[in-house]
């Protein structure tokens, strides 16, 4: 597999909503596996098929960075398990259930260098096709159910920054701005708004 670019804020794609995945072919297992490997070259722990500039439903956790015991009912089958990793794949998720609040910086490998502060559920019920497509539901609590939520935000269009009050997300505006035009420097292949 190669590592894929990763679309950069201000590409449309990131605005867009993701489609389901009807079945299980080549192509998807091909995808889940190019967005394993680009989070892992990113050190990322999640990655959505739209930052990689594909419109399905389809999201990738690294679960070896978060504790094993954060993680409950786990009858998903890990994708990948190499050089001290363990990726979870997540076909169609959807939220079932979710209770409880907490805040946490949080980043964005398509919004390099930017950070806020992010209200989201200290625990939820996710029902998914695995990398089997069979159908599971997990729940997972802190940081992993916050990288999960935060990936199935980028399945709906919906940005980290979104989640930030405007005075603050004005503040970021300069970067931001920056960043659309691909003036960033990062370890890992990006598309720029004005590349696409």
């Amino acid at each position: 597999m190669s590592v894929l670019p990763i679309y950069l804020y201000g590409s449309e794609i990131l605005r867009k909503k993701a489609k389901p995945v009807h079945e299980l072919d080549n192509s998807v297992i091909k995808l889940i596996y190019g967005m394993a490997e680009t989070m892992h070259k990113a050190n990322g722990v999640g990655l959505a098929a739209n930052q990689v500039g594909d419109l399905r439903r389809v999201i990738v956790v690294d679960v070896s960075a978060i504790e094993e015991s954060q993680r409950e009912e786990s009858d998903g089958e890990p994708v990948e398990r190499e050089r001290g990793t363990k990726t979870l794949a997540i076909i169609n998720p959807q939220l079932v259930e979710q209770s409880g609040s907490w805040v946490m910086e949080e980043g964005c490998l398509s919004i390099p260098d930017v950070r806020g502060d992010v209200t989201r559920s200290e625990r939820i019920s996710v029902r998914f096709r695995d990398v089997n497509f069979r159908e599971v539901e997990m729940t997972f609590n802190g940081l992993l159910g916050r990288v999960v939520l935060h990936e199935m935000d980028h399945l709906d269009g919906v940005l980290f920054i979104d989640h930030i009050g405007t005075a603050k997300r004005a503040l970021m505006r300069s970067e931001l701005r920056k960043i659309k035009k691909g003036e960033v420097e990062t370890s890992y292949p990006v598309m720029s708004a004005v590349e696409v």
